[in-house]
């Protein structure tokens, strides 16, 4: 079996207030980009072992700690399904906020489901991605969602950009969740995320942020100039994803 994990963009960030588990409360739509994506095949092993590969961009850490690897491990504690053979190729960006990863794990665990006919609900599937990470979750419906608590509480929003083109840029710098975190000083937001959405998209940027972009500017200026050079090349809005470090454009077709 062969799917397409596909990133997603964050559209405004707030960082509202530091959790008691260390972990920090936000505000944001998640919103998924259909045409940037990974491709993972899961396969039967008649070996009778767990087999994990990987190609294209380097994946950090070693085996065990990859996402796919853990989903896998998280179905098989519940589940006696057989040990597979899995092979990621990596397209998605790392640590540019397009959710790669955890989109990874989102499939993993769907395309389990479908291959050994788990018959798993909806919400098992939403349960278990929320074991594997915060923003997890989003992946299993791939819908617009309103995201708070963790970036894993979710209020389905109608927002659709069919009509527009979504461009994104990568600067080819890799910034950790911890560092972009620890340079934002969480507040709550006064205007309301999912009432702003509903305004044209032109008024946006005056009032849809990024509460990232104020410290990782400038410390990394080069992210800011492609945000610019994204307006001057005509984007309706523009702003970094996440935590950083890739930039997304919103065009007119």
């Amino acid at each position: 079996m062969i799917v397409y994990p596909n990133a997603k963009i964050n559209i405004g960030l707030n960082v509202v207030e530091k959790r008691d588990d260390g972990f920090h409360n936000i505000e944001s739509i998640f919103y998924p980009v259909m045409d940037v994506f990974d491709v993972l095949e899961v396969v039967e092993n008649d070996e009778n072992q767990l087999a994990y590969t990987s190609s294209g961009i380097s994946i950090p850490g070693d085996k065990d700690s990859n996402l796919c690897v853990k989903a896998f491990h998280l179905i098989r504690a519940d589940y006696p399904i057989p040990f597979v053979k899995i092979h990621l190729q990596k397209k998605i960006p790392i640590g540019a906020g397009l959710g790669g990863g955890s989109s990874d794990a989102s499939f993993m665990l769907k395309a389990l489901n479908e291959l050994f006919e788990l018959n798993l609900t909806l919400e098992q599937l939403v349960n278990y991605a929320k074991q594997l990470g915060s923003d997890c979750a989003f992946f299993i419906e791939n819908k617009p969602v309103y995201a708070c608590g963790k970036g894993d509480e979710f209020e389905n929003i109608e927002l659709d950009l069919s009509a527009y083109t979504i461009k994104i840029e990568y600067p080819e710098i890799h910034i950790g969740t911890a560092e972009a975190y620890n340079g934002v000083t969480p507040s709550p937001s006064e205007l309301n995320l999912k009432e702003l959405i509903t305004t044209p998209i032109s008024d946006w940027t005056k009032s849809i942020k990024n509460d990232f972009e104020a410290s990782v500017f400038p410390q990394y200026p080069e992210i800011e100039k492609i945000k610019q050079k994204i307006y001057t090349n005509g984007a309706v809005f523009a702003s970094m994803t996440g935590s950083g470090s890739a930039v997304f454009g919103i065009f007119n077709k």
